[in-house]
């Protein structure tokens, strides 16, 4: 027995699962999932002492790569004064500065502990502001765990199966509403009526895959919201920073009431935000009557370790840098599949996501004939070759400045022997 094997049958006596997030199961791949002690660059050290080339780097927010020295020594400065204070701190208006200088659009920001608070509470202050109860969801669209939003989710929802989740009765879903994804003409049909508060996408869509929002239907949305007195709110979490230098909206020329933001301006420690148009912020308790609290918001670690990562990734282009690599990544696997109608690959700035069917998904459907067996057997092959991806055909790939083109020579060098073993 591994060390990973002997420390999942422990935690699976403590923990439900032995996991503390379902992706992390390897339910949908097969076999135990591995446990890490150390993570630096573009690669993961398991328990075992074994290297990893790394393509999950934390589900996003390790886009400097992991571990980099600036963020490391702002976290240990900040931790020297306190882990937390219960109070306000400067670090909070820092990086709303830092941010809200960056983001056009994104006029007031609230901090909060992670992206489904973020969600949550953004379609809260929708409902507030425009004072009805509907909002619209996507299928295939993952927005964090909160009752009203587990409804034909994407992610861990969709690995195992389930449109929703036990314990959410249903009239926390009773004003959620389900759209398709790039089809425009399912959402209209929905906000006719009227009763819409908001629509809430991935304009990037990193939980069925990478699906890029198409740009018709992107700018399409923005019309029919402002036609119909709905809000528009982006779920940024992943995309952000990662398909554009800023957000997904500057890349599709559109301006959300609301953002949503997590992953990358935590520098890797548990955070979110959301934030957007200042008339609509300020309902906000305890301006407005709003409520939205939590005690941890605005940690100082987490303040400080999103201020450096943000700093670093536009003082030194990162942008450019990891969208560079995810071009040349991508050249190089196109070039190996070129005329094959098994396998399809996608790619967006330091995201990309390699689909076991002909033709590349717009909509979870699709995503849907995907073949998963397939994928389980190549997360399996890219295992025993030293490569962790996300397990689920349902997750989106991560890129970092971190990454070379060595790295990259060994995934499709990986990919190549397992499309000839596994016909």
């Amino acid at each position: 027995m591994s060390l990973s094997n002997d420390f999942y049958s422990k935690a699976k006596e403590l923990i439900p699962g032995g996991v503390d997030s379902p992706v992390r199961a390897f339910g949908a791949v097969g076999g135990d999932p591995l446990f890490f002690q150390k993570a630096q660059g573009a690669y993961l050290t398991s328990v075992e002492g074994e290297d990893y080339l790394d393509f999950v780097m934390s589900w996003g927010p390790a886009v400097l790569g992991h571990a980099p020295q600036e963020v490391v020594d702002a976290v240990k400065k900040q931790a020297e004064s306190a882990f937390s204070f219960g109070m306000s701190c400067p670090l909070e208006y820092d990086l709303a500065k830092l941010m809200t200088d960056t983001i056009d659009g994104l006029e007031m920001v609230r901090f909060v502990s992670s992206g489904t608070e973020a969600t949550m509470s953004a379609i809260r202050l929708a409902r507030g502001f425009t004072g009805k109860d509907q909002f619209i969801k996507f299928e295939g669209c993952y927005h964090g765990h909160s009752d009203g939003l587990l409804v034909k989710a994407g992610s861990g929802v969709s690995t195992f199966g389930t449109a929703s989740s036990a314990g959410v009765p249903e009239g926390y879903t009773a004003t959620t509403r389900t759209a398709i994804y790039n089809d425009l003409e399912s959402v209209e049909s929905i906000l006719r009526d009227g009763e819409t508060s908001a629509i809430i996408l991935e304009p990037v869509a990193g939980n069925m895959g990478l699906v890029p929002g198409e740009k018709d239907f992107i700018l399409g949305l923005r019309k029919l919201c402002d036609q119909y007195g709905a809000l528009l709110i982006f779920d940024e979490v992943m995309c952000a920073f990662r398909v554009h230098e800023k957000t997904a909206a500057e890349l599709y020329g559109v301006k959300p009431d609301l953002f949503c933001f997590g992953k990358v301006i935590g520098g890797g420690l548990p955070v979110g935000a959301f934030g957007g148009r200042k008339d609509v912020m300020e309902k906000l308790a305890p301006l407005g009557p709003v409520y939205q609290a939590g005690t941890l918001s605005g940690n100082p670690l987490a303040m400080a370790a999103g201020i450096k990562n943000l700093e670093v990734f536009l003082r030194d282009k990162v942008w450019e840098k990891t969208n560079d690599l995810g071009k040349s990544l991508n050249d190089k696997v196109q070039k190996l599949i070129a005329g094959r109608s098994d396998v399809c690959f996608t790619q967006l700035g330091s995201m990309f996501t390699l689909f076991f069917k002909e033709t590349l998904p717009k909509n979870m459907d699709e995503v849907g004939d995907c073949d998963f067996d397939r994928f389980g057997r190549f997360f399996q092959f890219c295992l025993k070759n030293k490569i962790l991806l996300p397990p689920s055909q349902y997750e989106a790939n991560f890129l970092s400045c971190a990454h070379t083109d060595k790295d990259f020579d060994h995934y499709v060098s990986t990919l190549e022997q397992f499309l000839k073993e596994d016909q």
